[in-house]
């Protein structure tokens, strides 16, 4: 299998520091995601929220999010 030429560089530092590094390709799927959704509504599966940022603050939460500091989920809110 030929690994991306994107993630070559990312490769590369992966090996330098000695760590294992990999690619997940996902699309999205409706009929999954209405099993997800229903195990969510269940109760089954509880997301953790880190913070909720206004709609308004969306560029704040895309940099909050940069920093890989979050311990779970950020949510913008539309309404």
């Amino acid at each position: 299998m030929q690994l991306p030429r994107l993630s070559f560089g990312i490769r590369r530092k992966a090996k330098h520091r000695s760590v294992s590094y990999s690619f997940l390709f996902m699309r999205a799927n409706g009929d999954q995601l209405a099993q997800i959704a229903s195990l969510i509504e269940a109760g089954i599966i509880r997301p953790v929220i880190d913070r909720i940022f206004p709609f308004e603050a969306t560029n704040e939460a895309m940099g909050y999010v940069g920093t890989g500091r979050s311990k779970g989920k950020a949510v913008v809110k539309i309404r």
